[in-house]
């Protein structure tokens, strides 16, 4: 037990990433770690993960102005950042820690476990889709439909 504790006790909590935010801006954002640099996860981490209050640090990026409630999820560089024509409005947006997108794909995760090529899955698939329903949020936002994502989020992982 002493030597599992003191893996913990040295093994830093957050996780950091740059990821791209409102107007194309980058930065950093924060997340407990659920998997050990070791490459294992615990039976806690896991409840974080499906609960995702893994992303409860990012409520700091929120108190930072970098993020929101609401809004599309901020995704690494090589996405967003590249983003062209109509889809570039998505940038006008900051962040959030839950949208239309997130909650179409709250078991992204599982899906891409599950296919042959995740990254080309992911990019031809999944990616397009998140643009598609991150600009019908940009052109229907409302003060209703925040609430309405937000309660989705509360009780999504109580529905599985």
């Amino acid at each position: 037990m002493g030597i599992i504790l003191s893996i913990h006790l040295t093994e830093h909590p957050i996780f950091l990433q740059e990821r791209i935010g409102k107007n194309g801006k980058s930065f950093i954002i924060f997340k407990f770690k659920t998997i050990s640099h070791l490459g294992y996860k615990t039976k806690l981490t896991e409840i974080f993960r499906k609960f995702k209050l893994d992303e409860l640090p990012q409520l700091f990026n929120i108190l930072r102005g970098e993020m929101s409630v609401v809004g599309p999820r901020p995704d690494i560089p090589g996405y967003y950042d590249c983003l062209e024509g109509d889809s570039r409005k998505i940038l006008k947006l900051k962040p959030g820690l839950t949208g239309c997108a997130s909650l179409a794909y709250y078991n992204e995760e599982e899906v891409l476990a599950n296919v042959d090529d995740p990254k080309r899955y992911n990019d031809e698939v999944i990616f397009p889709k998140k643009i598609e329903l991150n600009l019908w949020y940009l052109n229907h936002i409302s003060f209703q439909l925040d609430l309405k994502l937000i309660f989705k989020t509360i009780f999504l992982p109580f529905s599985r």
